[in-house]
């Protein structure tokens, strides 16, 4: 008995004098290292790491506290992801952002329910733009539908403003995400008079010659594609092989990655994809990530993806996501927040160009802002191409909006459905 009251005293000591321990910001991310979309998972892993990592290292933090990321491996499959969501919650975790489409649709009752905000940055449901219903989500700067409107705006603009006649295809993975933009593409064919072929990809995407062929004989004017991983880069090389026109071939955001084109080599030449932000290496933020992260060995990766475009749009989602924890701690007058002021934060982000610039990241992306009605920002995208000579992706527009007349409703129709089904009252 003697012992233990000791061994107690002791310890009631050494909390006493000890100094108090930092609270660290807790974010988990939903990572997929393994299985067949690893080559898309690992660059978006080492970039969101890497931007926090800099941020500890440089400038202590945020708001003087230090940034946790918890990694889970989920290889992209949907049910790991929601068990890594479970086994994280618990830490303190402020905010997720899984990069699937099909964990993000488990998730969203699950956050409202717990009360921590999700961020699917160009992924995810749609609707959930509208922030008077889904609460606890926010999907900015852009969504698929946005994606969808943006390539056939792409489209018109090459074709004088005039396509009714033109045959255009999907391909699209076989998934949630893949069928995001149909309904999008079908309203729009009925304003604009071209033909919608669909043209679904079963997971992982390894077999796609039927899908090709379908093209080939249907004499398609333009592809669009909303695919993911090893899809992408076979898909590319299929279109290789029937001679289809790299420039008529238009990928989604998360269809425009160093990897889904360098394996077809030069027959990649020209290949299209929309992009949420600007491309390479040449922004002052990577003078800072390699004194701070890259030199003193602390990269989270080997470095072979630095500067590529899944890698640059983890930085990007970092960095907003560290803005909107800025922007939490001023509100509230505390830098250890809650995910209740995480959400706060994330509703009355401001991203402007001096933002930006403050991040290393001058004219990096299109300038927005969010509030409750809107969870999702402007609508805004650029096409780039691959020149497969020099081995990179090159801007070639500035930036497109999409079509709100359209995709407007389409999103006040959804969102309202489902706040129906679920008994939600729009907040305002």
């Amino acid at each position: 008995m003697k012992v233990r009251k000791l061994a107690i005293s002791l310890a009631t000591i050494i909390s006493l004098v000890a100094p108090p321990a930092l609270a660290d910001l807790v974010i988990p991310w939903l990572s997929y290292r393994t299985g067949p979309y690893s080559p898309s998972g690992i660059p978006a892993a080492d970039g969101f790491a890497d931007y926090f990592t800099l941020l500890n290292e440089r400038d202590g933090g945020i708001g003087g506290e230090l940034v946790k990321i918890i990694e889970c491996e989920t290889g992209y499959n949907t049910q790991k992801g929601v068990e890594c969501y479970e086994a994280t919650k618990g830490e303190g975790s402020l905010v997720y952002a899984p990069l699937s489409t099909g964990i993000t649709y488990q998730l969203i009752p699950k956050v409202a329910v717990d009360q921590i905000p999700m961020h699917t940055m160009g992924y995810g449901r749609t609707s959930a733009k509208n922030g008077a219903i889904f609460e606890w989500i926010f999907n900015f700067p852009g969504n698929y539908w946005d994606g969808a409107s943006i390539a056939i705006n792409h489209i018109l603009d090459e074709n004088g403003g005039e396509i009714s006649g033109k045959k255009i295809a999907l391909v699209y993975h076989n998934s949630a995400y893949g069928k995001e933009p149909i309904k999008t593409l079908e309203k729009l064919s009925e304003k604009y008079g071209y033909e919608l072929t669909l043209i679904p990809v079963d997971h992982p995407g390894l077999e796609q010659k039927s899908q090709w062929l379908e093209i080939r004989r249907g004499r398609m004017d333009y592809v669009l594609m909303w695919g993911w991983g090893v899809m992408n880069s076979v898909a590319i090389q299929e279109a290789a092989n029937i001679r289809f026109p790299m420039e008529n071939f238009i990928g989604i955001w998360w269809s425009g990655s160093e990897n889904d084109v360098l394996p077809a080599g030069e027959r990649a030449h020209n290949y299209k994809a929309l992009a949420l932000h600007g491309v390479g290496t040449d922004y002052p933020l990577y003078d800072d990530l390699k004194t701070y992260v890259y030199d003193k060995g602390l990269a989270a990766g080997d470095g072979s993806s630095i500067g590529s475009v899944l890698y640059n749009r983890a930085v990007y989602n970092s960095a907003l996501l560290a803005e909107a924890i800025k922007t939490a701690q001023e509100m509230h007058g505390v830098s250890d927040i809650t995910p209740v002021m995480m959400r706060d934060g994330l509703e009355n982000l401001s991203v402007t160009e001096e933002v930006m610039t403050s991040w290393g990241l001058p004219g990096f992306a299109p300038p927005f802002e969010v509030s409750c009605e809107n969870h999702g920002g402007d609508g805004l995208a650029m096409v780039q191409q691959w020149d497969a000579e020099a081995q990179e992706w090159n801007i070639i527009t500035g930036l497109i909006s999409s079509d709100k007349e359209v995709i407007d409703p389409l999103i006040m129709e959804d969102s309202t459905q489902y706040a129906a089904e679920n008994n939600i009252t729009p907040r305002c």
